[in-house]
């Protein structure tokens, strides 16, 4: 029974092992010397630590700018997301109101057709509004998702209907119950969606490359698809930029995973 627990935990090593390992690649080739990461066979760690690259980046390459912007970008869709879906999932879950079952049949059908079906409506509205190279144009598609309506109301349907009958009864007003016993038993799926609208925006790269035009409001993914048609050679540089936009939400990610965990599991059991 033991050898059979040191072999699995040996498998599961290894795969991680691989899983990690372009990450770990990734990083070590961000410290080479120029050219370094070239050579065959590439080397796996550097012959000499710089910084060089990183240097480049904000120094020389505007990446402070790009990550701003993207820092920016990501934290007001995060608010924007929450703001909107969470009230509307509570309000799906538990208020009643003519054509709820109706409406959010129809909502949870249009989460089979591609959101790319959209981008060319979506564009030519945000472009009569002047919208277009604006802040407020690139946060347009993250202020309601459907997916994370549907995520809101299936978690919020374990919240016992008596609870909130009692709180009526007491002569709170709606508002007062969404606040005071809605949101922290919402807790862990507002956690979590919030995790993934923001990796979403921080991620995404079409809709900035369609919307953004000027090149100071680039966020960090076009910045870095920019970058690279510029330094197609500099292959230390590319995986510099790279650590730089992959490492704050991977570390976002490890400090909330047990906040994520909990709400998807608990989603998944109580809806």
């Amino acid at each position: 029974m033991k050898l059979r627990a040191v072999l699995l935990n040996l498998a599961i090593a290894l795969i991680a092992l691989v899983v990690l390992f372009p990450l770990i690649w990734m990083a070590s080739v961000s410290f080479m010397p120029t050219g370094e990461a070239a050579t065959f066979p590439p080397p796996l760690v550097p012959s000499r630590w710089t910084l060089e690259h990183y240097q480049d980046l904000f120094l020389n390459q505007g990446m402070g700018r790009y990550l701003w912007n993207s820092f920016a970008l990501a934290t007001l869709a995060t608010i924007l997301a929450l703001s909107f879906t969470v009230p509307a999932g509570y309000a799906f879950a538990k208020l009643k109101f003519t054509g709820r079952e109706r409406l959010f049949q129809l909502l949870v059908a249009a989460l089979v057709v591609p959101a790319q079906i959209g981008t060319l409506p979506l564009f030519l509205m945000l472009k009569g509004m002047g919208l277009v190279n604006t802040y407020a144009g690139a946060l347009a598609p993250w202020l309601a998702s459907i997916f994370g309506l549907f995520l809101v109301r299936q978690y919020a349907l374990s919240i016992p209907d008596e609870m909130l009958e009692a709180a009526r009864i007491d002569g709170a007003s709606e508002g007062q119950i969404f606040r005071r016993i809605v949101l922290p038993t919402l807790q862990p799926i507002i956690v979590t969606l919030g995790l993934f609208v923001f990796l979403g925006s921080w991620n995404d790269f079409l809709w900035p490359l369609i919307i953004l035009t000027d090149q100071s409001n680039y966020t960090l993914p076009v910045a870095l698809a920019a970058l690279s048609r510029e330094h197609v050679q500099d292959i230390e540089l590319m995986m510099a930029g790279a650590v730089v936009t992959v490492a704050p939400v991977l570390i976002l990610f490890l400090a909330l995973q047990r906040y994520y965990i909990r709400g998807m599991l608990a989603g998944s059991v109580k809806g």
